[in-house]
């Protein structure tokens, strides 16, 4: 006995002393991540931006890079880029911005705010070179607003116009025996589209044309202002593939010459008045972020709630917009006297029509009691235009992707699946006829059919009626203008879907105005976790990722993501657009 408490008293002093080690080296990186630890930019400085970062609604923390001193820590937001770009506009120690457009990450809507950004930094005489190896044609987009553009001479510039290619699963359903249910309200609602055609219907190939036009007649015009060629003639470019070479952009004034990574550096040392290179400080927005101090401070708040991704019902996280969650958001913020206003920026394809619903519900109630301004990113679209569209105010980009007023619901009916390919069969009991209706081992009877189809032409009603009351229009006017089609913010301003073009600088003004404040400050939600949540939770999310990653690939990982999201799809109501669609 003796012996049992010997080695239960060193076992117990062991864990205690364990404990105080792991608290004690807790608080070191507590300390460590929460110290004021400043970049210094020096006095002369170049603020470096790469465009094949993806730069979210929402930044992305990393507390265990940053210990580390890691490049790529941080992740600025899309509105800390802008907000970045501002402050340098008029920081004495930043004289100029060295834009990597190689590729870009971000999408048509988010670019052109970077591009707009950028304009405006051009108005204090500083200059931008971009320079890329092989410039794709989104990154040009962004990149052509430089003063000097480069290209590697080994490289290439992309310029062959854009395309969208959607991938059809009907044929594979067809040979494992599986028959998707689906109801759908509106004759453009293409998100089912892959499910139940093997190619393109007139009407999804007519939005998409107009879509597409639009969006690569915008590339047109602002390369025709920038390099001084009318958009017929870069049209041309792109019909008879002229620009093969990186020497064929060059002849044909896309960009300025031809120089390496290098080479683009020394003419900025030049254009610095010939300091040596190793004197000049290429600060990083990941690092620039950390050395100035960019944000308003003002007496008033006002709110900026940050959503993206797939609409969800119950929770969600920085990476889907659960109703629960953000009902909960705009309320605090509703119920907040301090808060003089109310800016909700989304960037998202939609999702579930019910928490589309409950979150238009909770903005209704918010505008009731302080101005709701809504801010739209790369997309906004059905269950996403559903929640914003009773705002008093709504701002787009010219690229915004808006609109798809419309409703689907899908079923699998995987009887002869189970059955014939793996020989697998079901029985049960049911207390009432229609108990088992949503079940995927067997067909829904007629009746069930119009039932389904029945609800989801109620939901589309409701829809359109959102729609119609918060617009001041019509229900006929919304439906002619709905039935699921997609629409650019140019085209969506004409048809009174969006209010201004803008981003989300432009709409925070908006707010502020309709509020008559002025010394205002901003209060930004989701707010961020707390030390230790960062640690722990972004080294879980990350090292599930990357495991997954890692077995499946790249491919592999689009295909399991879309995937999951159809299986969260099943049975349940959507306002969504077409889940993949990816403009080159």
């Amino acid at each position: 006995m003796k012996s049992f408490f010997k080695i239960f008293l060193a076992s117990f002093v062991a864990l205690v002393v364990f404990c105080l080690i792991i608290f004690f080296v807790l608080v070191g990186i507590v300390s460590g991540l929460t110290a004021d630890k400043k970049v210094k930019t020096g006095g002369t400085a170049v603020l470096v931006i790469d465009l094949a970062r993806d730069y979210p609604e929402i930044g992305v923390e990393n507390p265990l890079a940053r210990l580390s001193n890691k490049e790529d820590g941080d992740i600025p937001s899309l509105y800390d880029v802008v907000r970045l770009i501002n402050h340098a506009k008029t920081d004495t120690a930043i004289k100029g911005i060295y834009l990597k457009c190689s590729s870009n990450a971000n999408g048509m809507g988010n670019s052109q705010e970077i591009r707009n950004a950028l304009i405006n930094f051009k108005t204090s005489g500083k200059f931008i070179y971009a320079y890329g190896d092989v410039i794709t044609q989104t990154a040009y987009s962004v990149g052509n607003v430089a003063d000097k553009i480069y290209c590697n001479p080994k490289g290439g510039v992309d310029w062959r116009g854009f395309a969208i290619q959607m991938a059809y699963v009907k044929g594979l359903l067809q040979k494992l025996e599986i028959e998707p249910q689906i109801f759908y309200a509106g004759k453009f609602k293409s998100a089912t589209e892959p499910f139940r055609e093997t190619s393109m219907t007139d009407a999804n190939r007519l939005q998409l044309s107009v879509l597409l036009s639009d969006m690569y007649g915008r590339l047109l015009q602002q390369t025709g202002e920038r390099r001084k060629i009318d958009t017929a003639t870069l049209h041309q470019y792109a019909n008879d593939y002229r620009i093969q070479q990186a020497a064929d952009a060059v002849t044909y004034n896309l960009i300025d010459g031809l120089k390496y990574d290098d080479e683009v550096k020394e003419e900025i040392a030049k254009k610095l008045g010939g300091i040596k290179l190793d004197k000049i400080n290429f600060v990083t927005l990941q690092k620039y972020v950390n050395a100035v101090d960019y944000k308003r401070d003002g007496r008033d708040k006002i709110a900026v709630i940050y959503a993206q991704g797939d609409i969800i019902d119950g929770k969600g996280d920085r990476d889907r917009i659960g109703s629960a969650t953000y009902r909960e958001l705009v309320r605090k913020a509703r119920l907040d006297d301090k808060i003089k206003a109310i800016v909700l920026r989304i960037n998202s394809g939609g999702g579930s029509a019910l928490a589309s619903e409950n979150i238009w519900r909770e903005l209704s109630l918010a505008r009731k009691a302080k101005p709701v301004v809504v801010s739209f990113g790369d997309v906004a679209a059905s269950g996403a235009y559903y929640l914003s569209c009773n705002a008093d105010s709504i701002f787009a980009q010219t690229n915004t992707i808006t609109g798809s007023i419309g409703v689907f619901t899908m079923l699998p009916n995987m009887q002869k699946f189970f059955n014939e390919k793996l020989g697998i069969t079901f029985d049960g009991v049911k207390t009432a006829p229609q108990a088992d209706m949503l079940s995927a081992t067997k067909p829904l009877t007629p009746a069930q059919r119009i039932y389904m189809q029945n609800s989801v032409d109620s939901i589309y009603l409701t829809f359109k009626q959102r729609v119609a009351e918060g617009r001041k229009k019509n229900v006929g006017y919304i439906d002619s203008i709905g039935q699921g089609r997609v629409w650019t913010g140019a085209r969506a301003i004409e048809l009174g879907l969006v209010d201004r073009l803008g981003g989300l600088d432009d709409a925070i003004a908006c707010a502020a105005r309709m509020a008559k404040v002025s010394d205002y400050r901003l209060r930004e939600y989701p707010e961020p976790h707390n030390v230790l949540e960062m640690i722990f939770g972004s080294y879980e999310k990350d090292a599930t990722h990357s495991a997954m990653k890692a077995e499946l690939g790249e491919d592999g990982m689009k295909t399991y993501q879309t995937i999951k999201r159809v299986k969260q799809m099943m049975g349940v109501t959507q306002a969504r657009l077409p889940f993949e669609m990816t403009i080159e």
